[in-house]
C-alpha cells in the first residue's frame, strides 16, 4: 500500500491539472461570449431572437367580381380540404395517436361523406413510405356541414385544412367576361377575361404579423405584436345584368341541346351608353371547375372576326341613306350584276325596288348601291366612320380587328353585302349604335366601376363614350323604320320569325358563308354562320342584340334563321319586360270593304283598288273585269293583293314570294288544278308568268320559307 501512494498522488495532480486547464479554457470562452455577444460569427441576440419571435403570412383575399347591381359572379370563400398524417413515427411516446393507426376503420368512415370508395381511400391512407395524403377532388371543397360531421368521428390523424377558394356561385355564366383562376407554382392567376386583365388590382397584398413566443410556442403576455394588416384586392363592378345574362345563357342553353351547332355568339347591349348587358357563348366552360375550357379558350364576340354576311348591310343602307342615293320605290333588276348573283341562285325577284330589295336581302342591290350610288371612295370612308376598320377599345383582353378586303372592284362590291371582309361581332354592336342612337356611336364598355374594399374609394369609373357620328339622326330614323319592313313585310327576310308581341323591331338578318381550306366556300344547308343584329323598341331602341349561330343540325322543314330568331325574340321580350319598357300599341289598319269591280276596265279597278291601299293584281289579256277574288264586301287590310280577272286569254302572273293564299285565287278564277309542296313563299312556279292557260291545267308551285 505504502508503494503505491506515490503513483496515485501522481495520478491525481495529472487530473486536478487537466480539470484546471478546462475550466480556464471555459472561463476564457464564457468572457469571449460575454464581451462579443458571438458563437462562431453567429449573433446569439439575433438567434435568441429568431428563436422566441416568429412571423406568419396574413392572407389577402382577392377582390370580388359583381354585376352592375351587386350581385356577385365570383368572389374569395373559405375552403375546407382533407388530410391524412400516415407518418407512425409522429406518435411515438405520445399518449394520443396523431396518425391514421386503423385505416380500414378511418376509410370506413370518411367514405360516408366524401365521393370516393371505401377501397380508393384505403389504398391512399396506405401507401407505402408515405407521411402525408390527400384525397384529391373528393377532398377538397368540403361544404361546412361536411368538414363538422368528419371533426365529429375523431379519427386519429384526420385533419380538415381551411384555405381560400375562388368561387364562381352561377357556374357557366358570361365565363369568357370573367375568365378563372390558375394556380403555378403556388400562386393562382388569372386566366381570360376581367381575372386576367384586371389580375393586379383583384390580387392584393399579403399582410403579416410578428410576435414573441416562449419554449412551447404559446404567444408571450407582454409580447410586442407587430402587424402589417393585407390588403385585399379591389372589387369590379361589371355593367352586366345577371337577370338579363342568365336569359341569355338559359335560352343558349335551350338552342344548343335542339340544334347542336358548332358555335354560337350573342351580345346585348345598351346603345345609348354602350353599356355590355350580357355576353355569351357555345362553347363554354365552368370558370370553377374549368370543365369544357379546351373546347373554348377564346372570347369569340371579341378574339375572332369572320365575314359578316347581310347584317353588314345595314351599314351600307346607312351610309346610302345618309348620302341622299337611297330611293326606295326606284327600281333595279335583280338576279345578278357585276359577276354576284342574289342568294335564290342568281335567280332574283324580277325589276324591284331597292325597298324590296333591303326586305328580300338582295346582294344586288346592295352591290348596285355601293358602286353606283354611294361610289366606292365614300362607301370606304363609311367603313371608317362606323369603326369598321379597327378595334373598339373594350375593356377586355386581347381584341382583335377586323380585316377589311378592298383593294379590286369585285372586293369592293363583296364587302358592301358582308363577303370577303371579316369583322368581329363587338364591332358590329358599337357601329349599329350609330342607328339606334340617332347618329351617335359609342363605344361597348364591360366595367362599370373599380372599387377600393378597404377604404371605399373608387378607383376607376367606366363611361359612355361617343366615338363616332357616321349619320345623322334622321338618317338613323329612317334606316330603323326601314329595318323594320325586314321584320314586317311578308317579302322581308325576318317576316314572322324576328317579331316580339308589343314592341317593335328593326333589325338584319345575315347568312354568311364559311371558307374552306384551300379556297371557297363550304356548301349545304347548314353550312352557314345564321346571324340577326336588331334593336328594340324601333323607334326609340333601349337594347341592341347580335346573334350569331353556326352550322346548326337543322331538319328538313327547318332554316337556319329559327335557332338564330329564338335566342333574339326569347331575350329580348324578357329583357324589355324586366326593364319595365312599356309595349307600344299595335297600331291595327283599319279593315277595308272591297267594292265591286265587274264590268269596270282594267284601269279603274286598278286605280280604286290604289286609292284604298290595296294591291291590284290582273291578270288575263282582256280590258274588262269579269271576276275578283276576294268578293264584294269582304274586308282585307291595307297593302293585300286583290286578284282581278278580265275577259280574254287567262294568263297567270309572276308569283315569286307570294303566299299560298294568294296563288289560291288566281288558280281559283282560272279554274286551274293547283298542287304545292314546302311551306312559306312561292320559291318557284311550273307555269311561267305571263303564259296562257286554259281551265284544269295544273299549276305547280314550290315554297320556301325566307332565309
Amino acid at each position: 500500500m505504502i508503494r503505491k501512494q506515490p503513483n496515485i498522488n501522481f495520478g491525481a495532480a495529472i487530473l486536478f491539472i487537466l480539470f484546471c486547464l478546462l475550466f480556464f479554457v471555459l472561463v476564457i470562452r464564457f468572457v469571449y461570449i460575454q464581451a462579443t455577444g458571438e458563437v462562431s460569427g453567429v449573433e446569439l441576440a439575433a438567434q435568441a431572437e429568431k428563436k422566441h419571435n416568429t412571423s406568419r403570412v396574413l392572407e389577402a383575399s382577392r377582390g370580388s367580381i359583381l354585376d352592375r347591381n351587386g350581385e356577385v359572379i365570383a368572389e374569395d370563400a373559405v375552403s375546407y380540404k382533407l388530410v391524412a398524417v400516415t407518418d407512425a413515427s409522429l406518435s411515438k411516446n405520445l399518449d394520443k395517436k396523431v396518425h391514421v393507426d386503423n385505416p380500414e376503420k378511418t376509410a370506413r368512415e370518411l367514405a360516408k361523406y366524401i365521393d370516393l370508395e371505401e377501397s380508393e381511400i384505403y389504398r391512399i391512407l396506405t401507401k407505402e413510405d408515405a407521411k402525408q395524403v390527400e384525397f384529391g377532388n373528393a377532398g377538397k371543397d368540403l361544404s361546412y356541414e361536411t368538414k363538422k360531421k368528419i371533426e365529429d368521428l375523431n379519427l386519429p390523424g384526420i385533419q380538415i385544412v381551411e384555405g381560400k377558394k375562388r368561387f364562381y356561385p352561377n357556374g357557366i355564366f358570361a365565363s369568357h367576361v370573367i375568365g378563372y383562376l390558375e394556380e403555378s407554382d403556388g400562386k393562382e392567376t388569372g386566366r381570360l377575361g376581367i381575372e386576367e386583365s384586371l389580375n393586379n388590382l383583384l390580387t392584393g397584398t399579403d399582410g403579416s404579423m410578428e410576435y414573441s413566443k416562449d419554449i412551447w410556442g404559446y404567444i408571450l403576455p407582454n409580447s410586442k405584436d407587430k402587424i402589417e394588416p393585407a390588403k385585399n384586392g379591389d372589387d369590379v363592378y361589371l355593367t352586366l345584368d345577371k337577370k338579363i345574362q342568365s336569359f341569355l345563357e338559359d335560352t343558349m342553353n335551350k338552342v344548343d341541346d335542339q340544334y347542336n351547332p358548332a358555335k354560337m355568339i350573342a351580345i346585348v347591349a345598351n346603345p345609348k351608353t354602350g353599356e355590355i348587358l350580357a355576353m355569351s357563348q357555345r362553347p363554354s366552360f365552368d370558370p370553377e371547375t374549368r370543365d369544357g375550357i379546351t373546347d373554348s379558350w377564346h372570347n369569340e364576340a371579341i378574339e375572332t372576326n369572320y365575314e359578316p354576311g347581310s347584317t353588314m348591310k345595314i351599314f351600307t343602307l346607312a351610309a346610302a341613306v345618309e348620302e341622299g342615293v337611297f330611293k326606295p320605290n326606284e327600281e333595279y333588276k335583280s338576279g345578278r350584276y357585276e359577276g354576284i348573283g342574289d342568294h335564290n341562285g342568281g335567280v332574283g325577284w324580277g325589276p324591284i325596288s331597292y325597298l324590296e330589295g333591303v326586305q328580300r336581302s338582295s346582294n344586288v342591290a346592295f352591290a348596285k348601291l355601293a358602286k353606283e350610288k354611294i361610289g366606292f371612295d365614300t362607301f370606304r370612308e363609311y367603313l371608317t366612320k362606323f369603326g369598321l376598320d379597327q378595334p373598339t377599345g373594350i375593356d377586355l383582353p386581347r381584341e382583335a380587328n377586323s380585316s377589311i378586303v378592298f383593294n379590286w372592284p369585285i372586293e369592293k362590291i363583296t364587302t358592301a353585302f358582308g363577303q370577303g371582309t371579316a369583322l368581329t361581332p363587338i364591332q358590329q354592336i358599337q357601329a349599329a349604335t350609330a342607328v339606334a342612337n340617332d347618329g351617335k356611336m359609342v363605344r361597348p364598355y364591360v366595367i362599370e366601376q373599380i372599387k377600393d374594399p378597404n377604404t371605399g374609394e373608387i378607383i376607376k369609373k367606366g363611361k359612355t363614350e361617343v366615338t363616332g357620328t357616321p349619320i345623322s339622326a334622321e338618317t338613323a330614323k329612317e334606316v330603323r323604320d326601314i329595318l323594320e319592313t325586314v321584320i314586317t313585310s311578308p317579302k322581308g327576310t325576318g317576316y314572322k320569325k324576328f317579331d316580339i308581341d308589343g314592341y317593335s323591331v328593326a333589325g338584319k338578318t345575315g347568312t354568311a358563308q364559311i371558307p374552306k381550306s384551300g379556297g371557297g366556300y363550304l356548301t349545304g344547308k347548314e353550312n352557314y354562320i345564321f346571324s340577326f343584329l336588331g334593336m328594340a323598341p324601333k323607334d326609340d331602341p333601349e337594347l341592341i342584340m347580335y346573334v350569331a349561330v353556326q352550322q346548326p343540325e337543322l331538319k328538313d322543314t327547318e332554316v337556319g334563321s329559327e335557332p338564330v330568331a329564338e335566342i333574339f325574340t326569347s331575350v329580348m321580350k324578357s329583357s324589355l319586360q324586366y326593364m319595365d319598357i312599356v309595349p307600344t300599341e299595335e297600331k291595327v289598319s283599319d279593315p277595308i270593304e272591297i267594292p265591286n269591280l265587274s264590268g269596270m276596265t282594267a284601269e279603274e279597278a286598278k286605280k280604286v283598288l290604289k286609292d284604298k291601299g290595296l294591291n291590284a293584281i290582273i291578270i288575263g289579256e282582256g280590258k274588262t273585269v269579269e271576276g275578283q277574288l276576294p268578293d264584294k264586301g269582304e274586308t282585307y287590310l291595307k297593302g293585300e293583293k286583290v286578284i282581278l280577272k278580265t275577259n280574254g286569254n287567262e294568263t297567270v302572273p309572276n308569283m315569286k314570294g307570294w303566299s299560298l293564299r294568294d296563288v289560291l285565287k288566281v288558280a281559283d278564277l282560272n279554274k286551274l288544278k293547283l298542287e304545292s309542296s314546302g311551306s312559306g313563299y312561292v320559291s318557284s312556279q311550273s307555269i311561267k308568268a305571263g303564259s296562257k292557260v286554259k281551265e284544269n291545267d295544273t299549276l305547280t308551285v314550290k315554297l320556301k320559307e325566307p332565309e
